[in-house]
């Protein structure tokens, strides 16, 4: 057990380490050639932070492990608005900007029930052509966020703002050698944390499905609970809601966008009638508490934290 535990938490660490890499070296370049900080916020660091999510998903799925792709997936958006927005609302109250109110959340809903009509309609299934559909509405979305944030401010990074863009280097050689040193971290780095996954599955005698929405969820959501948590502690949490919501946004229409380009996944019924139902019931929870004062406070927060700790308690029984 004690090897499975060890093989998983040096994957999960290579894996953070590979996305940073990769985020640090492709910001360089890209500002290097004049590419403005939103755009680099909005594209390259967006998918850089969800890349470990997107190699842990096309990893398990190629695996033959499609429940570890979808618990990935789903298990990653609900402890995004149940533990880590529960938490970071705890330390200190969230400020909701009217962007969370009029975009955010309802593009949040809507990606989350478009999964849910495809995987009910498609028998329990997410085709190539519903991943290109997928791939589109973000790329539609991306854009209308840039433009939309270019016309507020050009000072401002707006959605980007609060996370870490680097400057750029004074070597391009640099940073070529820390994309690469990104990639083979992300590859090995997923190869061993679904690798320790799937043999402590086998170990406690539980489903791919429960380790996908307990171990893989909660692990891949650990950079944005350190950031949401330094952020809380410096009252800094303005931005925490827009951007937790546009991670799950990210989560569904780019990562299983693109694993189910390359393969085609099939969705269990648990998974579509108690987890995907969770996360909506989750999302639809979280639009009261966000218009009510325009703060989601401490109550609130705690609110949040114990429905995920109860759902938690639901997937391990």
């Amino acid at each position: 057990m004690l090897s499975e535990i060890s093989v998983l938490i040096v994957g999960l660490i290579i894996l953070i380490v590979g996305g940073d890499l990769l985020v640090r070296g492709a910001s360089s370049i890209a500002l290097r050639s004049h590419i403005s900080p939103l755009v680099v916020g909005l594209t390259i660091v967006a998918f850089g932070t969800s890349a470990p999510e997107l190699l842990i998903s096309i990893k398990a799925a190629l695996g033959g492990s499609p429940d570890m792709t979808m618990g990935n997936v789903v298990g990653s958006n609900i402890c995004n608005l149940g533990l880590v927005l529960g938490i970071t609302a705890m330390i200190a109250p969230i400020m909701v900007r009217p962007d969370s109110i009029r975009i955010d959340w309802p593009v949040t809903m809507g990606s989350s029930l478009l999964l849910y009509y495809v995987v009910k309609e498609d028998v329990s299934m997410i085709k190539a052509y519903e991943g290109a559909i997928f791939i589109l509405f973000l790329v539609i979305y991306t854009v209308f966020i840039i433009r939309k944030s270019r016309k507020e401010t050009k000072a401002k990074i707006s959605k980007s703002e609060g996370l870490d863009i680097p400057k750029a280097s004074k070597s391009l050689w640099k940073d070529v050698l820390l994309i690469l040193a990104g990639c083979l971290g992300l590859y090995f780095g997923s190869e061993w944390f679904v690798g320790g996954a799937k043999e402590m599955a086998g170990f406690l005698g539980v489903s791919e499905r429960v380790i996908g929405i307990t171990v893989l969820a909660l692990g891949t959501s650990l950079p944005e609970l350190v950031t949401a948590i330094v952020a809380s502690l410096k009252k800094q949490t303005d931005l925490a809601l827009g951007n937790l919501m546009g991670s799950n946004i990210f989560n569904i229409l780019s990562i299983l966008g693109i694993t189910s380009i390359i393969k085609n996944i099939h969705v269990s019924d648990q998974i579509i009638h108690h987890d995907m139902v969770a996360m909506l019931l989750l999302t639809l929870i979280l639009f009261p508490l966000m218009i009510y004062k325009r703060v989601v406070g401490r109550i609130a927060g705690a609110f949040l934290l114990c429905l995920y700790l109860v759902y938690t308690y639901t997937v391990i029984i």
